[in-house]
């Protein structure tokens, strides 16, 4: 047997049989565009084939310039990023994508630097894996966050606060009537927030809520992303830090 490409669990490739050839049209035209940014063209390929089980398209851009190009002129509906890329890093290539655009992002690395991870999220990242992964962990998190951008039909209500609206059937997020652009970790933390003003959540509350972080993240990746969504709803001030008990959004309800 081969031996497993480097991002990948050895033993993770046996798949089911591709039966792409006979899947319905419809089935075809519904599929999930995502982008890695790699240069290990091993790992795109068994990615691409194993991704197609589970109803997601991979294309593969080997080098930084050349995925920007690519989110520019045909938006995926999520980016894989890998830290350790030619020319400029993964860590770059984040910052310029949150520029202009709020598509979900999963970080890969192959090295095992907490900060690395908390320099991620501080960027913008909504996940994080380190290499090797498993391939059905990786998939199981896409889909995790997809099902989060996904509008939800039955979630109709808006949420007014003095200054603050949120939207949760188009998840739009408005500060003094001008609309905030939040990753999908931060509208899922607003919303948290929002959907029980008062009531403090503690750092663990918040990481249980926003799956997709890894486990053994610690804490402070919280502490960061408050400080994000804090400085995206200036001049509003409405997260407070309740101490010895966590966070809590005390905006009074318009």
């Amino acid at each position: 047997m081969a031996s497993a490409p480097g991002g990948l669990e050895p033993l993770t490739l046996e798949r089911r049989p591709d039966r792409q050839s006979n899947a319905d049209p419809a089935i075809v035209l519904r599929m999930h565009k995502i982008l890695l940014i790699d240069d290990d063209e091993g790992l795109a390929d068994a990615l691409r084939r194993f991704f197609r089980q589970f109803g997601l398209e991979l294309e593969n851009a080997v080098d930084p310039q050349t995925g920007l190009d690519l989110i520019a002129s045909s938006p995926p509906q999520l980016v894989i990023l890998d830290i350790m890329l030619p020319g400029m890093d993964g860590f770059e290539v984040c910052r310029r994508i949150r520029q202009h655009s709020e598509l979900p992002i999963i970080m890969l690395t192959a090295r095992g630097d907490v900060m690395d991870r908390v320099v991620g999220l501080e960027l913008g990242a909504d996940d994080y894996l380190p290499k090797p992964f498993e391939p059905r962990e990786l998939v199981a998190r896409i889909n995790n966050i997809l099902k989060r951008s996904r509008t939800d039909p039955a979630a109709s209500a808006l949420l007014r606060f003095e200054g603050l609206e949120i939207d949760l059937e188009r998840q739009r997020v408005a500060v003094n009537g001008e609309p905030v652009q939040l990753t999908s970790m931060e509208y899922r933390l607003l919303t948290l927030l929002a959907e029980k003003p008062g009531k403090p959540f503690s750092r663990d509350e918040i990481l249980n809520a926003l799956k997709g972080v890894e486990a053994d993240l610690f804490t402070r990746s919280v502490d960061i992303q408050i400080s994000r969504l804090r400085s995206k709803l200036r001049p509003l001030d409405p997260i407070k830090t309740v101490w010895g008990a966590g966070y809590s959004l005390v905006a009074r309800k318009a």
